[in-house]
């Protein structure tokens, strides 16, 4: 299959199933923001609670926080983003497009009768590139004036940075200790796309881990060896994944050493998340502007420092869509093609469903019991509306990995049949087990 058609019928999927939505869709839709449907919803939701689980209630030196969207103004300024978060933006005047001017489509030099619109095709139509910050503007207060002015936040970093002694004297943490977040960030993207990867509302799942300097670099290899198992243990596949090592030229003005975490999306490679070096950057500026002092005071060496940190950013959204392109399957079962989402059963929105084989003889009233045992301690889905065949091919496409069925035999001797989703193999188990069994089978790894 084609990559572009891969790619197509997963977002047509993704819609017909509940995944995703266009967000404002009968308004035309807003560019580039989207809606998590019923699945879609409970698939982040287990995504982001594995990390969080993996980040803070697994480790003793973890805590989490939930800091605010709306910062002090100052925040952005000294974290570089007032000044230098921008994008050269470049105009069509004939077709009204816009592009960031850096966009290899363009031909020749913007602003100059050589530039030909990577659109219309159209020769001289394009402005000279201007700067462009990212940053949502809004106010504060009653008054619309720059006195009021607040941004929303870019990144979820600084709201870390800003409350890590905070953090710090309230936990008892000791150096090195980190602190993970999981929040939403805005970014007035130029030319966002391609789905769900590049939105202008997205989700992060962050962590600051604060060291003496010095450690800095064996913590950033053990972190960066880390985040690569977790994403292994989500089931994406080894090949579809790689480290991007940064360049000279490459490296953000705070960074030391970065890599990217990089999948093979349909549309090509790209990250989804970066483990960076930040060193002591962030800290030393937000002392700096803030008058403040942020100095850690080791008492076992008698030494105060400014921690260096070394930082995990993942895209939920995006990891969210690298699970759903590594979990899409199309293959042949009987002759007909069967599309399959081969979630881990974990990470599934839906743990199983609970199907009556007819409309009649008691399966429906055994079925709902069943269903209404189970939904206490399991998302399960109560299905009763066409062939058994259909049904089936709905959770499939739907990825729930296990498909109850309550038949004949059922009301004779108390057992149902499950269907196992990836191998379609069928087991017989009696209808009181079926707890056991799901939990055996679904509980995280």
């Amino acid at each position: 299959m084609a990559d572009a058609d891969r790619m197509e019928k997963l977002v047509s999927l993704c819609k017909r199933r509940g995944f995703v939505f266009q967000s404002s869709e009968i308004y035309g839709g807003l560019g580039s923001v989207w809606d998590y449907g019923p699945l879609g919803v409970e698939l982040k939701k287990n995504l982001k609670d594995r990390w969080w689980r993996a980040m803070v209630h697994s480790r003793d030196d973890i805590e989490g926080l939930d800091a605010g969207i709306l910062m002090h103004p100052r925040v952005w300024e000294a974290s570089g983003h007032v000044a230098g978060f921008t994008d050269p933006l470049v105009d069509c005047k004939q077709c009204k497009q816009r592009f960031r001017g850096d966009d290899p489509r363009i031909k020749g030099t913007p602003g100059q009768p050589d530039a030909r619109c990577p659109v219309c095709g159209t020769r001289g139509t394009l402005t000279a590139p201007r700067m462009f910050n990212l940053m949502f503007k809004t106010f504060m207060g009653p008054v619309e004036e720059d006195a009021a002015l607040v941004y929303m936040r870019p990144e979820t970093a600084q709201g870390i940075y800003v409350n890590y002694l905070n953090v710090q004297q309230a936990s008892r943490q000791k150096i090195p200790f980190g602190i993970a977040q999981i929040g939403k960030a805005f970014r007035n993207e130029i030319t966002p796309g391609n789905f769900i990867f590049r939105t202008r509302e997205f989700e992060q799942m962050e962590m600051q881990f604060f060291v003496r300097p010095g450690t800095d670099e064996e913590w950033f290899e053990f972190w960066r060896h880390e985040r690569m198992q977790w994403h292994l243990a989500l089931g994406i596949r080894a090949e579809r994944m790689r480290f991007h090592a940064h360049g000279a030229d490459e490296l953000a003005h705070y960074a030391k050493a970065a890599y990217d975490i990089e999948y093979e999306f349909p549309f090509g490679w790209n990250e989804f998340e970066g483990i960076h070096n930040r060193t002591d950057f962030d800290l030393s500026r937000h002392q700096q502007f803030s008058g403040k002092k942020l100095e850690y005071f080791d008492q076992e060496r008698n030494e105060r420092y400014l921690p260096y940190v070394v930082e995990t950013s993942v895209g939920a959204d995006r990891t969210a869509l690298a699970l759903l392109c590594d979990a899409y399957h199309e293959e042949e079962v009987a002759g007909e093609t069967r599309v399959v989402l081969r979630f881990l059963p974990s990470l599934a929105p839906i743990k199983a469903a609970v199907l009556p084989l007819v409309n009649r003889d008691g399966m429906p009233e055994v079925a709902k019991r069943i269903h209404d045992d189970l939904r206490g301690r399991f998302t399960v889905f109560y299905d009763d509306g066409g062939s058994i065949g259909r049904r089936y091919r709905r959770q499939d496409e739907a990825g729930t990995p296990f498909a109850i069925t309550v038949d004949g035999q059922t009301t004779q001797d108390g057992t149902v049949t499950v269907r196992h989703r990836d191998t379609l193999a069928q087991d017989r188990i009696d209808a009181g087990a079926i707890a056991g069994y799901l939990t055996e089978r679904v509980a995280p790894d």
